[in-house]
């Protein structure tokens, strides 16, 4: 049936041969770009080819075992970043950040043995037994809402925090000064929530020091259980000190009593640090401010006894974790001051401390030059936005700018073996250790990077602060492998390891994902920036050995055809197997996954990305490259080859094809429980009637020509309460469809089956604007779509956010509500550009 189909379907033209060919040869080009390094390799494996023949092995074991050795290799291509630009020498303003985003308030630094700082926090006697500790941020742990207020993504940020009848504020804010990146204060503010104080509850702020190494740490104590600072020092920063100030009453310098106790052991490992405080919270001690009842509450042993402490007194290079307890009456806020030692050398050792007023003012300086900046950059009052939108701008921002992590460690990868299924045959192997410095999805679910969620979190970005988005950028192509692969999620480090089921852990070097990351890089080309274009030029090679990856390892059964690898196995527990690759997980594709597979998507993101890469390749004077890519863009982006390979007229719109039928059910089979039934008519090879966001593709990459007859049916399905509109957005699969809704098994309920998601409909309006403001027959209709669809998301974004104080992941197309994970300030945060209609 397949070549029947290729038959029918007619062969592609002459330029399409051409374009496929050109392209399909893009690897010999690309290694060559790799210098000596690359032909190195060659050797080496030429040497290990000889040496097996030698032996007698086969020629199979030759080619899994340089497919294998490829996969954790590192591309050899100069860095897109300087290998020290982490470093406090070069970026001394972003050497501390809050880069632990999975923790309510920490910071750490931008290195492989970080010295990380971070908050804890229980209401004492609020219930029987052991107080509840807050630290990570959790989707059940009841805390909420929460979130950054002000985020500048370098030096400044306001959180607030709601916890039960607590109101906590964190603030910090960063001090230049020095070669080791500086000084920064903390103020913790804690205030009930409720106007009656009659019944004020006792808290425990626990302030701890983390290091991971053969650091030192010396603490100084001023009384019992009680530090006065704590005096360290590390080869990347030098000398440096924290002091921990007394507890005051909130805006004012009234002191207030507070009972301390401290802890000091060897570092347990970084995922363990909850449990161990909490384990050792089992001392009862007495709060007895003068003049007051005391109270009991339960707290650390109240010495500086290390325990475990080795022979030199320094860990025997395992780190150390030094942690204060302080225990205050609410309402109260402390301050934690970190000083660096270069910072106070040259004649500035009367540096005054950032704390008490000092710090207040400079609080305040930072969150007016925030909201100043703010307008400059996204104008919402001058269009007109109420104070109540432009409030939720800030903290969609702030979301995703406090939500940047810098991460390090080693993934773990399956080869690519170059047959479907064969990877299952070998095991897992490290990659090569290294950073990544990225905004998160979500800090309580989703704190790692996720590679097609990071292209829409950089567009905003680097709307605020383009050097941000290309340190993420430069980070993210840092991860190529040797054959231009980067796994699509991150799991670096202990700590983002501990928060993701094993069956998630290991990456696929055969599964793309899509290259969303070209978005940030299309608007860098628009910018005109220097800085910008200066780092494309660094990062071309890179980006032109990912999209070749993408280009070659995703290719369909037909040229110009493109289908993505890795679809789940056809179980009988699954409604439709489920495409994680290509970031729209159960969004429903043919009914039998087969090879014959043609996914529209993804012929639509490639097509965007020959189009950029042509694009910077003309302006970089990359002659090989247009020379390259260039027919290869102009066939996909031809009218004829879209509509060949993907026009179903008996669906009216775009779709996928494959082998599929409609006539599949999930239905109650004792005692295996839901089991899919497949009826008639039988699977066979035709498109899919799955209407939804994929359907859109075309148009959502602004791949059609505004006098395109395709562009109508489009604007038709698109806004149509029957399919694709809703009240709040456009939904995700239309209500028309069979899969509308429908869980995928047992206990796999819907997730791209009808729900709005922020990130398609920011594509959506962006569309609508391009095709509003480009003479055609739908220009006006395109125009009258995009202010109605905008509005819609706009208001129920807003809604949702003041009365419930998170963005979500996902709207109900139904009634609006949040649903999924919260705080979502992903792609969600794009809101913000909705609302300034940046796109």
């Amino acid at each position: 049936m397949a070549r029947g189909e290729r038959r029918r379907r007619g062969a592609p033209a002459d330029g399409a041969r051409t374009a496929e060919r050109a392209a399909r040869g893009g690897p010999a080009r690309r290694d060559a770009r790799g210098g000596g390094a690359r032909g190195a390799a060659v050797v080496a494996a030429l040497a290990v080819g000889v040496l097996c023949l030698a032996l007698g092995l086969s020629g199979s074991w030759l080619l899994a075992w340089h497919r294998a050795r490829r996969a954790v290799t590192l591309h050899s291509a100069p860095p897109a970043l300087p290998p020290d630009s982490s470093s406090p020498a070069v970026a001394p303003d972003l050497f501390w950040g809050t880069y632990r985003p999975h923790v309510y308030f920490g910071m750490k630094t931008r290195s492989p043995q970080p010295l990380l700082t971070g908050l804890m926090w229980a209401q004492q006697g609020a219930t029987p037994g052991t107080p509840k500790l807050r630290h990570t941020c959790e989707q059940g742990d009841g805390v909420g809402p929460y979130g950054w207020e002000f985020h500048d993504g370098l030096s400044f940020g306001r959180q607030h925090i709601q916890d039960g009848a607590l109101r906590l504020t964190t603030e910090f804010v960063k001090r230049p000064g020095g070669q080791h990146g500086g000084d920064w204060s903390w103020r913790v503010t804690v205030e009930p929530q409720a106007s009656d104080t009659s019944a004020l509850p006792l808290v425990s702020l626990f302030f701890y020091v983390v290091t991971d190494g053969k650091e030192v740490l010396v603490p100084e104590p001023v009384a019992k259980g009680q530090l006065k600072f704590i005096s360290g020092h590390t080869s990347e920063l030098g000398d440096f000190r924290f002091t921990i100030l007394a507890p005051t009453s909130p805006g004012d310098t009234a002191p207030k009593y507070g009972s301390y106790n401290v802890f000091w052991t060897s570092n347990p490992g970084l995922p363990l640090l909850t449990e161990m405080v909490k384990s050792r919270l089992n001392s009862w001690f007495q709060h007895r401010p003068p003049g007051a009842s005391p109270e009991r509450y339960l707290g650390l042993p109240g010495s500086l006894k290390w325990e475990d402490r080795g022979p030199s007194g320094q860990g025997q290079g395992q780190g150390q974790f030094l942690i204060q307890q302080v225990t205050v009456k609410v309402p109260f806020s402390m301050e934690l001051v970190f000083e660096s030692g270069s910072a106070r050398v040259g004649g500035r050792q009367a540096l005054e401390q950032l704390a008490g007023s000092l710090l207040t003012q400079a609080l305040e300086s930072h969150a007016e030059a925030f909201r100043e900046r703010f307008e400059n950059t996204f104008q919402l009052k001058e269009k007109g936005l109420s104070p109540e939108e432009q409030a939720l701008g800030w903290a969609a921002l702030s979301g995703l700018l406090g939500g940047i992590g810098y991460f390090y460690g080693q993934g773990l990868v399956l080869p690519d073996m170059g047959v479907e299924g064969s990877e299952q045959k070998v095991d897992p192997a490290l990659f090569p250790p290294v950073p990544l410095f990225t905004a998160v999805p979500s800090r309580s679910f989703f704190p790692r990077g996720f590679l097609w969620d990071e292209g829409f979190h950089q567009l905003l970005v680097q709307r605020w602060d383009p050097r941000l988005t290309r340190e993420a950028l430069g980070h993210w192509l840092g991860l190529l492998n040797a054959d231009g692969w980067i796994g699509r999620e991150q799991v670096l480090g202990d700590e983002a390891r501990a928060r993701v089921p094993p069956e998630f852990l290991v990456q696929r070097a055969a599964h793309a994902n899509p290259p969303t990351l070209l978005l940030p890089v299309a608007h860098m080309l628009e910018s005109g920036d220097p800085a910008n274009i200066d780092f494309l030029r660094r990062a071309f090679p890179r980006l032109h050995a990912w999209f070749s990856w993408l280009h070659q390892s995703q290719a369909g059964p037909v040229p110009l055809s493109y289908r993505w690898r890795g679809r789940d196995p056809a179980l009988p527990t699954l409604l439709n197997p489920k495409t994680l690759p290509s970031g729209l997980d159960d969004y429903p594709r043919a009914s039998h996954p087969s090879a014959t597979e043609r996914h529209l998507d993804l012929r639509c993101w490639v097509a965007l990305g020959a189009r950029v890469l042509v694009r910077l390749a003309k302006q970089l004077g990359e002659a090989e490259a247009v020379a390259e890519l260039g027919p290869l863009a102009a066939s996909l982006e031809a009218a004829e080859s879209l509509d060949e390979l993907h026009w179903a007229p008996e669906l009216g719109v775009f779709a996928d094809f494959g082998n599929h039928t409609k006539a599949v059910q999930l239905k109650p089979r004792p005692p295996q429980g839901l089991v899919r039934v497949v009826g008639r008519p039988h699977p066979h090879l035709q498109y899919v009637d799955a209407l939804g966001y994929v359907s859109l593709f075309p148009l959502l990459l602004r791949l059609l020509d505004p006098n395109s007859s395709r562009l109508g049916p489009l604007l038709d399905v698109l806004a149509d309460s029957r399919h694709l509109w809703s009240p709040f957005g456009l939904r995700s699969l239309a209500a028309s469809s069979p899969f509308y809704g429908q869980r995928n098994s047992e206990h796999d309920p819907p997730y791209w089956r009808g729900a709005v998601w922020l990130n398609v409909n920011y594509l959506a309006l962006g569309a609508l604007h391009h095709y509003g403001h480009l003479k055609g027959p739908h220009q006006a209709r395109a125009a009258k779509l995009h202010s109605e669809l905008r509005a819609n998301v706009v208001g129920n974004v807003r809604r949702q956010y003041q009365a419930t104080g998170f963005l979500w992941e996902q709207y109900s197309d139904r009634d609006g509500r949040g649903m999924g994970c919260r705080p979502f300030h992903g792609w969600t945060s794009l809101v913000l550009l909705v609302m300034a209609e940046d796109y």
